[in-house]
């Protein structure tokens, strides 16, 4: 049997077997995958005895590939495919699908534990170093696999189910395995409503800004307002931002997003006391985009909000997702006068190099720490520790989630300078921002 495929204006005649290949692993491509899972679907037709097919996705392929070229890159996918098919059960069969992705089938899979089981054999063994020659790489991958016929009875409907379902790990994070069932598609199909809904709310202005103060511990008077996003549905009803803001950052419009917040963030901080800073956070998908600083910068000129009174708030975990690209982004927006704080410090995997290698204004407590303070001694110390350490370092430092008057006084005893949390003040709309800051100045006038 020969395909003719269409290169140029010449129609070639491709063996079948070469039309199956993917040229670059050697392992069949796309439509031997479908062939495969036809064959054997039209072989079970009779006697529906379940079998599964599985998509893996490696985490953070593409920057790795920006880094160190497409030829290492390759190196990469072609030791992933000889892993995969030496792992894979007798009788399996994998194919390359597409870029990073790879697909397999699985006749003697028949339910989700052993599913489950593999996906963690061949993340184990897709967790070991890459050697690219002068270098070693690590990498991770994701997995979602779908049961025949649970999941689907065609090849469409099952490759959809198999994506759904690796669609959810990757949502998850690096390294997750996911099967596909029904409550996962609800859950999916609820993440769609949610992605469309906001979608339509940026557009219509209808997200909000609410700001949280923070303060100097030492007089307890504010000194700034952390900007926070705030969205309420009319058909959704309120909706968190630790589900919306990662769903706009993996869909790929977080910036959209991100930009209308400050300006929003930014107009409402011009009726503030001059004194008063305003702190935003940047999105780990704003990090990666060299343009980033000049779209920030412009906003910020077009509202005519001084840019030595903005923050930025970058966690260590956005940071590492290219360093490079962050670095620039961050010495730019200093050069141009704006303060940039480390988020979320003491949670990241090495939080002290990166206030080796970055230049910060500031440095944030995660509030796991201080939440923890009144009756672990080890959160105190670490505390301790992170002041001091600041303090050699010319930093200010900011603890969060400060909820009660304990809390309070210990991080004043340990020489913390700023702090943040309900004790202080929850989050609040521009009106009752501007309400409270003129009770306190009220207070401060009435008490000199």
């Amino acid at each position: 049997m020969m395909w003719r495929q269409v290169a140029g204006h010449e129609i070639i005649d491709v063996p079948h077997s070469v039309a199956l290949l993917d040229e670059l692993t050697g392992l069949g491509n796309g439509r031997h995958l479908r062939q495969t899972v036809c064959e054997l679907a039209a072989e079970r037709a009779s006697d529906p005895a379940p079998f599964t097919i599985g998509l893996a996705n490696l985490d953070g392929f593409k920057p790795i590939n920006d880094l160190f070229g497409p030829e290492a890159g390759d190196q990469i996918l072609r030791q992933v495919a000889h892993r995969l098919k030496a792992c894979v059960p007798e009788g399996a069969t994998v194919t390359r699908t597409k870029d990073d992705e790879f697909a397999f089938v699985l006749p003697l899979i028949f339910e989700r534990k052993g599913a489950e089981k593999l996906g963690r054999v061949l993340k184990e063994v897709l967790s070991a170093p890459f050697d690219l020659g002068d270098r070693n790489v690590r990498l991770s991958a994701s997995f979602g696999f779908a049961v025949y016929p649970f999941a689907g009875n065609s090849f469409e409907d099952l490759l959809k189910s198999a994506d759904t379902a690796l669609y959810r790990s990757k949502r998850r994070g690096r390294g997750q395995i996911t099967v596909y069932s029904q409550e996962i598609a609800q859950e999916m199909k609820r993440a769609t409503q949610i992605e469309q809904a906001l979608r339509n709310a940026i557009i219509a202005d209808q997200v909000d800004v609410h700001f949280q103060p923070i303060v100097d511990l030492r007089s307890d008077s504010v000194v700034g307002f952390e900007a926070l996003a705030r969205w309420c549905d009319a058909d959704l009803g309120y909706v968190s931002p630790s589900i919306f803001v990662p769903l706009a950052e993996e869909r790929g419009f977080i910036e959209s997003l991100a930009e209308t917040l400050l300006r929003k963030a930014a107009q409402a901080a011009l009726s503030w006391p001059k004194e008063l800073f305003l702190s935003f956070n940047l999105s780990s998908a704003q990090l990666m985009d060299p343009a980033t600083s000049s779209r920030l910068l412009s906003i910020i000129h077009q509202v005519g909000f001084d840019p030595r009174r903005l923050e930025l708030e970058i966690t260590e975990t956005a940071v590492m997702a290219d360093a490079d690209v962050a670095q620039k982004i961050v010495s730019e927006l200093r050069a141009a006068g704006v303060r940039v704080s480390l988020d979320d410090f003491g949670t990241g995997q090495s939080s002290l190099g990166r206030l080796r290698d970055f230049s910060f204004d500031k440095v944030k407590i995660d509030r796991a720490f201080v939440s923890r303070i009144s009756a672990d001694r080890a959160s105190e110390h670490i505390i301790k520790a992170i002041v001091s350490m600041c303090e050699g370092l010319e930093l200010e430092v900011v603890a969060e989630g400060i909820e009660d008057f304990a809390e309070a006084l210990k991080l004043k005893a340990l020489g913390c300078g700023m702090g943040q949390g309900y004790f202080y003040g929850k989050p609040a709309d521009a009106v009752a921002t501007m309400r409270y800051l003129s009770d306190r100045y009220r207070d401060v006038a009435a008490s000199r």
